[in-house]
């Protein structure tokens, strides 16, 4: 069974932590059978959510609960925008309407958390 949940150490992701630098890296872990399926690595800010690290095993449903699972966090904390500083692996964001073809800055998280309208569409 699939579940996704914060990791409260950052243990695995030393490179993660060396690129975020000063900021505090949170790092919510997707784990099937206790095996690591997928991950995302980011650190609040005060105008926004900067994801470091990024990995969904080329699953757009675990994809979407990654984010959506950081947005909602970020949109809890008055954030409103994240922007994905990763080398690769946008092609799951936009097509889940996260990021635009091109940009790395994904804007109106509570629109996204009220809203499934840029989802169901994309898993037929």
């Amino acid at each position: 069974m699939l579940e996704i949940q914060e990791k409260f150490s950052t243990d695995g992701y030393e490179q993660l932590v060396s690129k975020a630098g000063n900021a505090e890296l949170h790092i919510t872990e997707a784990l099937e059978g206790g095996n690591v399926t997928g991950y995302i690595a980011y650190a609040y800010g005060s105008d926004k959510t900067v994801v470091y690290g990024f990995d969904d095993g080329g699953d757009l449903l675990l994809c979407d609960g990654l984010v959506r699972s950081v947005m909602f966090k970020s949109a809890l904390k008055g954030i409103e925008h994240m922007l994905f500083d990763i080398d690769g692996g946008f092609e799951n964001l936009v097509k889940l309407k996260f990021l635009k073809e091109g940009s790395k800055l994904c804007s109106d998280l509570s629109g996204f958390m009220n809203s499934c309208q840029s989802c169901k569409h994309n898993f037929k």
